[in-house]
């Protein structure tokens, strides 16, 4: 999937690009033994040197011709120049209401994820060991440190 957000986002940039993240890689449907995987991106969303490249992966089974939504996931990939600077990319020309759609839907996304970026970092930080001991209660897991 990596390969196929490099290739979609180096051609809209015309440069060499590098992913900073990746987003919801949850399975819809299980790919089968046997079945031929497609993907197919799009950039969804541009910044200034970023880009949300959006894969949806589809499986066929060769026998039935049963083609189905297995996956869809999320790159977030910058731009680089020459000397590994980031790069202003082209803007993102939105042509139909799908296109409007997936730009949107991908700006809310990155609003989100810097929502939660901020708060492991913030909000989290400065917990103490038993403070995240005392969280942990309850969930499946035992907490043994051995090592000061």
């Amino acid at each position: 999937m990596d390969k196929v957000a490099y290739v979609c986002a180096a051609k809209h940039s015309g440069s060499y690009c590098v992913t900073v993240s990746v987003d919801g890689v949850e399975f819809r449907e299980p790919v089968g033994v046997g079945e031929l995987v497609s993907l197919s991106a799009s950039i969804n969303y541009v910044g200034n040197s970023s880009m949300i490249v959006g894969i949806r992966v589809e499986s066929l089974k060769p026998k039935t011709g049963e083609k189905k939504h297995t996956n869809s996931c999320y790159f977030t990939m910058v731009a680089k120049n020459e000397d590994g600077s980031l790069m202003t990319v082209p803007e993102l020309i939105l042509e139909t209401h799908l296109d409007v759609r997936r730009f949107h839907d991908a700006k809310r996304l990155k609003e989100k994820r810097r929502d939660i970026t901020d708060m492991l970092h913030r909000e989290f930080k400065d917990m103490t060991d038993e403070q995240i001991a005392a969280d942990l209660e309850g969930n499946r897991c035992v907490v043994r440190i051995t090592e000061d």
